[in-house]
């Protein structure tokens, strides 16, 4: 996330909001937010809410999420929102929504869902799920 400049705006139980600037590094050929941009900011926004229903000793890792591209991303900033829906022992499932935002639009630029791992810490191999 530092790579893309992303930065964490918003943190609840459950629920993480965070906002990707404007810079030409993240966008495609035709000027808007590249998806691998918006992809990664959804994603990340989804793992961090579930992060905060985690045990501190856990880790998270996604399983799988979907995608869906409503609109072109651009705007000052992507404002990734992402929102647990079913927290889980082992998996957990997110909504992911990206807004984009400029001083006087707020469009919806992708929604999804998302699902995640409880996971041991780095370096001590991934939890099995059952």
């Amino acid at each position: 996330m530092n790579h893309l400049g992303a930065e964490i705006a918003e943190i609840a139980a459950g629920q993480v909001i965070l906002r990707l600037p404007f810079r030409p590094e993240v966008t495609q050929h035709h000027g808007y937010f590249h998806a691998g941009a918006t992809s990664a900011v959804a994603d990340t926004a989804g793992g961090f809410a579930a992060y905060t229903l985690f045990a501190d000793e856990s880790s998270v890792l996604t399983v799988e999420f979907k995608l869906n591209l409503l609109n072109p991303g651009q705007g000052d900033y992507l404002e990734a929102v992402g929102r647990v829906v079913k927290p889980g022992r082992t998996l957990t499932v997110c909504q992911l929504d990206v807004w984009g935002v400029s001083a006087d639009r707020r469009v919806h630029v992708a929604t999804g869902v998302q699902t995640l791992i409880r996971a041991k810490p780095h370096g001590q191999g991934a939890a099995a799920a059952s």
